[in-house]
């Protein structure tokens, strides 16, 4: 996995629009009228943050006459969430541990409230 498409990619989805628009692309391609109607910014503005997600390689845009539909490409959603899945599964087991730490503690108090 290379490091600069895994910066790239968390880059694009750090702003909220952008999240917003691939979750809409999930749900099929659309032009960037389409795209663009329920934020209220400027059409430049659009463009802009549909530039951020092309260069992290999070969406593809064709072309069909005057249209312009935008697709997602989820391979670097993919790769992210691979990165993502050890931190997962650190916290899972730290979170195991905790809880048997804290489960002997609380059989010790208990045994040790049963001796008094």
């Amino acid at each position: 996995m290379k490091v600069e498409q895994l910066n790239s990619t968390f880059a694009a989805l750090a702003d909220p629009t952008r999240r917003a628009i691939l979750a809409k692309l999930a749900l099929g391609e659309l032009t960037v009228s389409e795209l663009s109607k329920p934020f209220d910014m400027s059409p430049p503005a659009i463009t802009k943050h549909l530039k951020v997600l092309q260069r992290a390689n999070l969406i593809e845009q064709g072309r069909d006459a005057q249209w312009r539909p935008c697709r997602l490409n989820p391979r670097p959603l993919k790769q992210a969430s691979i990165w993502l899945e050890r931190y997962r599964r650190f916290w899972e087991e730290s979170f195991d541990r905790l809880d048997e730490y804290l489960h002997k503690i609380q059989m010790k108090e208990k045994r040790s409230g049963r001796k008094k």
